[in-house]
């Protein structure tokens, strides 16, 4: 721990405190709604508002009209609609908070408008300017498109040579945080920390989720789009966050410790038990499948990942969620490394001045030397194929899922890999063009546990890729880890919520379902569905027709079906299939994840959207996946605010996704 003399409370930077939620928030049966309801619009601005909209949308429809065939130009029609989208939502869902939001959205119309003819004009200013720009891409996700905000820094100059460093900014918990108030807000706050000739990326993270699921691919859609018009230095990205920000920077931290120069979490969480524990007073008791589960944001079980991330922490000494880096520094411990945490004396939820300078010293000089893209040791830990690479290691088939698997690997003189592995059934090690650094043309030995094998060899461009799998015991060298037959792998591991982290249609049956309970519960789901996906993700999803589904939507996207083998044609069709068979007489409805028998590449999923549910959304650290592969729900018992109903059974399918044998 590192502390810094006190300057008086007149000194200390604020974040802006976050209190407990408090004993009102751990009552499940009153569940107050988040996002919370704004205030009445008058008419007149409503009038206004709505022609506004209504305008800025009909010019950029035109617009694409116009554009059509100069596919750079129409790529830039996001950055126009998230001005209308902004305006639009808080009208159409009640979320204006304060009577002052009504000038900022018309001052957001206007902003539109000016782009919209910009680009009609062939011309895209916001492209070369530097300081507050505010950008917005379609997300692959659900067609929606996104806002995020950056800080460009003033040496930017358009086609010039010059890579810049990159700092990603998580932003705290704010439950009216809409996209009208993000994007005024990043056209405004220059941030916590701006270095010099950085860019500073601020993710939207699609609300309030402290980028989980949706929100965590956000962030590395709006890293690629600006990738694709800014000079960014991928060696010098670093991740950063306070409060719920802090949250998600341990998130990416630990989960991606390949991709990172270093992580500067301040404050927030960075497990569930007992950051709730601590924070919300709530004890919880998860079942079987829960406390697996746990494993997907528990960052204290990937603690050993940073190994490889150099990592600076802040904490308020007399902020509760310093324990989410007392916790991390516990179980860094155990794996042999030492957290910097740095704390600022008698400060509360905020920033103290001396702890940050000594933040950026840190970072700053850590980020000028630069990631090491080719270090010789690796240390890695994981729980699921979601999370499986860093740097030359990508583990590709894991023993048994949610179970901890490591992998210790070290680059030895004399051209020889040593590795030592537990729960690992397979990987790859890759080295691009000019990384390799093994003599070309030799075949370096790999050492597996003990296990001494040749592995390909290098090419004259000085790269290597060698690929070994386990079987019976023994490790072969394999042309490739992935041989078409159905197997849990990376992006087709599960549980449900897996499949609403990349695209995904919602499949409405055209039929009823054999029992009319089901049905009734079924059509009640699946609307919740829809809007709770707006409320908590952000996109207005559009649905389509079982009997719409074509070879071009089973090739691109998961497929969410919804009704039962009778009343949905595409689930009719591949319910045979399936390894779990409904007995539609009965009140009970099958959810699960599966590879999608019509194109196994990609997922179905039965009658769910993600897991989490209305109590969860009171505190980010109860935003966890809460149902596993597979659930047989009973609709007797009725929907509750943590629960889509009863839950007569659940659990994980086997590696190659079938149901394990019950012990």
């Amino acid at each position: 721990m590192i502390r810094f003399g006190y300057l008086g409370a007149g000194f200390l930077f604020l974040v802006g405190a976050t209190l407990a939620d408090g004993p009102q928030d751990n009552i499940v049966d009153k569940v107050r709604p988040v996002p919370p309801p704004g205030i009445k619009v008058p008419a007149d601005k409503f009038a206004a508002l709505k022609k506004g909209v209504v305008a800025l949308r009909n010019e950029i429809a035109d617009l694409r009209k116009h554009l059509a065939g100069k596919k750079e130009l129409l790529e830039l029609v996001p950055d126009v609609e998230i001005y209308s989208n902004a305006v639009y939502y808080a009208l159409r869902y009640n979320e204006f908070y304060a009577p002052g939001e009504f000038a900022i959205a018309a001052k957001l119309l206007e902003q539109g408008q000016e782009r919209a003819k910009n680009l009609r004009d062939g011309k895209a200013p916001w492209n070369l300017a530097t300081g507050l720009v505010v950008r917005g891409y379609q997300s692959k996700i659900d067609g929606s498109v996104q806002p995020y905000g950056l800080v460009v820094p003033e040496s930017f100059k358009p086609g010039a040579d010059k890579k810049h460093r990159l700092d990603l900014w998580f932003h705290g918990r704010g439950e009216k945080l809409t996209e009208l108030n993000f994007i005024n807000g990043r056209q405004k706050d220059r941030g916590q920390f701006t270095p010099a000739d950085a860019f500073v990326l601020h993710p939207y993270g699609r609300y309030c989720n402290a980028n989980h699921f949706a929100g965590e691919i956000d962030t590395f859609e709006a890293v690629a789009h600006a990738r694709k018009y800014y000079p960014i230095d991928t060696n010098r990205i670093s991740v950063r966050g306070f409060s719920m920000g802090g949250a998600a920077c341990w998130n990416f931290a630990v989960h991606y410790p390949g991709l990172w120069v270093a992580a500067a979490p301040g404050a927030g969480f960075s497990e569930t038990p007992e950051f709730l524990r601590v924070f919300q007073n709530e004890i919880i008791q998860p079942n079987a499948w829960e406390k697996k589960l746990l494993h997907w944001y528990d960052c204290t079980d990937w603690a050993l990942n940073l190994y490889n991330v150099p990592t600076v922490a802040y904490s308020g000494e007399n902020d509760k969620q310093k324990q989410a880096a007392d916790i991390m520094a516990s179980a860094m411990k155990k794996e042999g490394l030492d957290l910097v945490h740095i704390i600022g004396p008698k400060t509360g939820h905020s920033y103290h001045p001396e702890s940050k300078a000594e933040i950026n010293r840190r970072i700053d000089a850590i980020v000028a030397k630069g990631r090491d893209p080719m270090p010789k040791k690796i240390r890695f830990t994981t729980f699921t194929l979601r999370y499986n690479a860093i740097r030359w290691l990508t583990v590709d088939a894991l023993q048994e899922h949610w179970v901890r698997a490591r992998v210790e690997a070290d680059i030895l003189a004399d051209d020889r890999v040593n590795l030592k592995t537990v729960n690992v059934a397979a990987f790859t090690l890759s080295m691009g063009a000019g990384q390799s650094p093994f003599e070309v043309g030799k075949t370096p030995s790999v050492i597996i546990n003990g296990q001494k094998l040749d592995g390909a060899k290098v090419l004259a461009d000085r790269s290597w890729v060698s690929s070994f799998r386990q079987t019976d015991g023994k490790w072969t060298l394999v042309a490739n880890n992935n041989d078409g037959t159905l197997a849990k792998r990376h992006g087709l591991q599960g549980p449900i919520d897996d499949a609403f982290m990349a695209s995904f249609i919602m499949v409405k049956p055209t039929g009823k379902a054999l029992n009319p309970k089901v049905d009734q519960w079924l059509q009640a789901e699946y609307s919740h569905a829809i809007d709770h996906w707006r409320k908590q993700f952000r996109g207005e999803l559009k649905a389509i027709n079982d009997t719409d589904v074509d070879a071009k939507w089973i090739a691109n996207a998961n497929l969410v079906l919804w009704g039962d083998p009778q009343s949905n044609k595409v689930l009719a069709k591949i319910s045979d299939k399936l390894p779990i068979k409904w007995d539609q007489a009965k009140p009970h409805v099958p959810v699960l994840i599966y590879p999608n028998p019509l194109n196994p590449k990609k997922y179905v999923v039965l009658n769910s959207s993600f897991t989490f549910r209305e109590y969860d959304y009171l505190n980010n650290a109860r935003q966890i996946p809460r149902l596993p592969d597979w659930a047989i729900l009973d609709i007797t018992q009725p929907r509750t605010s943590q629960r889509p109903a009863g839950i007569v059974d659940a659990g994980f399918f086997d590696e190659r996704w079938q149901l394990p044998a019950r012990k």
